[in-house]
């Protein structure tokens, strides 16, 4: 059965995050919460797979050689953090599992710093649980590979670069496994890296990844939605002093980004993370952002990171070039093409609590409204104030 066998295996946004949080935020607490968008349906026993899956993710801690990596491969970490993270311990406790027929709920709850960890594993475990509870046979070793080649190759002739960003919803840890082998075997420079630190340790890559829309939910559940991203932003370039550059840009929308994305901002951040939304339309309005500014958008890099086939690589390509930087975040397509249903499932964050003051609701806005997470009245509320009108 599904089984996680180092604390690394996680995203690397994820440890980056929990670095900054544990510096600015340690008494801070976060709610989350599991949203099935694709109405699978678990069957009878599934939620005591899981919970016996997360149990022993409290075995789990950080090896010496472990240690060793993240603290070479990220010299602006402070070496304190990885002291914490040796002493880091998942708590089971922080979870709640709950089945009603085929419907799955799971709820995490405790300090931000600790939870903040939860989510990808989880997610990656319902998966992988997911599948080898209902009995479903993928294709074999030998046809992913081929899948994975296939690929590369068409990729390679758009001169392009490409991270593997497909932890989460990966079919099972060995596809990835099998997946990150391939990519790193492959006969190019196309390949540049993984978001799982595990796999970029064991494959000798580069761990890649910056900062998620939970970083700017709580800012809005500390500083309001107005302030989100350009405090979320300045706190972030606080604790990383220009390195980790890539801003995501669709929590509350990528218009209203672009009003709190001030002169200081856009020059010292390398660059964005597009993740919702048409992207032709986000790279017009990127550019046009960069050029306002008077800033050369060819001095500047998009991450695309939505949802991504060969199909939308090669028209973005099209478009891009010559325009303004881009590489690829690839996920799913890479990590779970396998002959199978993909999962369509996430975990947000759901409120935060600050300081000692209150519990808050916390929302995301994404540039597809299919997208938009948390309570409706939130929502309604948020977008008055930020004054967005979908329809317009």
């Amino acid at each position: 059965m599904a089984k996680f066998s180092s604390i690394l295996d996680n995203d690397f946004y994820k440890f980056t995050m929990q670095y900054a949080v544990v510096k600015l935020f340690p008494k801070a607490k976060a709610k989350y919460q599991f949203i099935n968008r694709g109405k699978h349906r678990y069957p009878t026993g599934f939620d005591i797979l899981l919970r016996t899956a997360i149990n022993d993710m409290a075995l789990l801690k950080l090896t010496k050689s472990e240690k060793d990596f993240f603290s070479q491969t990220c010299p602006y970490i402070d070496p304190t953090y990885f002291d914490f993270l040796q002493g880091y311990r998942y708590n089971p406790d922080e979870v709640v599992i709950q089945q009603n027929g085929n419907e799955l709920t799971v709820n995490i709850e405790g300090y931000w710093y600790r939870t903040i960890l939860w989510e990808v594993p989880i997610l990656s475990l319902i998966s992988e649980l997911y599948y080898e509870a209902t009995g479903t046979i993928r294709v074999s070793d030998e046809e992913v590979r081929g899948i994975v080649e296939n690929k590369m190759d068409k990729y390679d002739k758009l001169d392009i670069t490409i991270a593997d960003f497909g932890t989460r919803r990966r079919h099972s840890y060995d596809v990835h496994d099998l997946v990150i082998k391939t990519l790193k075997k492959h006969q190019s420079t196309t390949f540049i890296g993984t978001s799982n630190v595990h796999l970029a340790m064991k494959y000798d890559t580069k761990p890649i990844g910056t900062h998620a829309h939970e970083w700017f939910m709580f800012h809005a559940a500390k500083y309001g939605y107005k302030m989100a991203n350009l405090l979320g932003l300045e706190n972030w370039a606080d604790v990383y002093r220009g390195d980790l550059g890539i801003a995501l840009s669709d929590t509350y929308t990528t218009n209203i980004f672009f009003k709190q994305f001030d002169k200081k901002l856009t020059k010292l951040f390398d660059g964005i993370r597009h993740d919702s939304g048409d992207p032709i339309e986000f790279a017009k309005k990127t550019i046009d952002h960069y050029i306002r500014k008077g800033i050369d958008p060819l001095s500047k890099t998009i991450i695309f990171s939505d949802g991504l086939d060969y199909n939308k690589v090669e028209k973005i390509v099209k478009y891009c070039s010559g325009k303004i930087g881009h590489s690829f975040g690839i996920g799913t397509d890479f990590t779970n093409d396998v002959g199978l249903e993909r999962m369509n499932i996430v975990l947000k964050m759901t409120d935060a609590l600050p300081d000692e003051g209150e519990w808050t609701p916390v929302i995301k806005l994404s540039d597809e409204p299919f997208k938009h997470t948390g309570a409706p009245t939130e929502i309604a509320m948020a977008k008055k104030y930020l004054q967005i009108d979908e329809h317009a």
